[in-house]
């Protein structure tokens, strides 16, 4: 009689191991999905443009702001920052930013001017296109020094087409009157055109932090904000870009400030002046 231990072992089923599927992960498509809605909501904008519904070109523009807003954001929360995903954002830019903006003004205004409206327009897109040219080419530069992460070279792109699209704004809630005028609108462009590829510098609020006791007054702010918004559209954004403008001459005077101290700090002789925390200079400045 064969007892069970003098059985022979019967053979060890392999297991069958699933490989995953070759590819990007559906969380680090999220991002481009994002950047190319904002792409898209640009060419939705100049279809509005040439059709003839400005407010809704407008529109459209604005959304292609706030998506181009959280793109970034969302790729640095899901950790699926890439250098395919940069190069996207800057060719979305400027479609978005850069072309419709140009070509809704045009159509709205500019063109009857001839051959100056269309130099304008195009000189917009130019700098658009040489703005984020810089900033491409800066992405594998040493960091710049503490003093400037807080700062934006020139305005970004999303301010630079808000900023040019405030004739328009207004004309909205005032009328045509005067900010219908195909000069005042190539003046205006020209000029945002040149503070893009500027030196000045510029406000980054994508690192501003907001102390503890400042929270509950900032969602309070927030939420007005958006009940203005929802009720009086225009006006409010007119008043957004304003306060942008408005800010340019403070961020020029806090950006001298804090170089004047930092070179203070280097020569010795400024051992009173505060500190400057570096923090992530990697972000997207448009």
């Amino acid at each position: 009689m064969i007892r069970p231990r003098d059985q022979p072992a019967r053979p060890r089923r392999r297991r069958v191991r699933i490989r995953p599927i070759g590819g990007l992960s559906i969380n680090r498509m999220i991002p481009n999905m994002l950047t190319l809605l904002a792409l898209c909501a640009g060419m939705t904008a100049i279809r509005f443009a040439i059709v003839g519904k400005f407010e809704q070109g407008v529109s459209a523009i604005l959304i292609a702001g706030v998506l181009d807003g959280l793109d970034g954001r969302i790729a640095r929360l899901l950790k699926s920052t890439s250098s395919f995903g940069a190069q996207l954002d800057s060719l979305a830019d400027f479609i978005s930013f850069g072309v419709a903006p140009a070509m809704l003004l045009y159509i709205w205004t500019m063109d009857t001017i001839g051959s100056l409206g269309w130099a304008v327009s195009c000189l917009f897109a130019v700098c658009m296109s040489l703005r984020l040219a810089r900033f491409n080419t800066q992405l594998g530069l040493p960091d710049p020094p503490p003093y400037a992460y807080n700062f934006f070279t020139g305005v970004p792109a999303p301010a630079a087409a808000g900023i040019a699209m405030l004739p328009i704004v207004a004309s909205f809630e005032f009328g045509n009157a005067f900010f219908h005028s195909p000069y005042f609108v190539a003046l205006t462009t020209a000029l945002t055109a040149g503070l893009m590829v500027s030196r000045v510098p510029t406000f980054s609020f994508k690192r501003f932090r907001v102390p503890h006791n400042w929270v509950v007054p900032m969602m309070l702010a927030i939420g007005a904000f958006a009940a203005f918004l929802a009720a009086e559209p225009w006006e409010t954004l007119l008043v957004v870009g304003l306060l942008y403008l408005g800010l340019i001459p403070l961020s020029i005077r806090s950006y001298r400030r804090l170089k004047r101290a930092a070179e203070e700090i280097r020569a010795g002789r400024g051992e009173g002046a505060p500190v400057l925390r570096a923090v992530d200079a990697n972000e997207p400045q448009g």
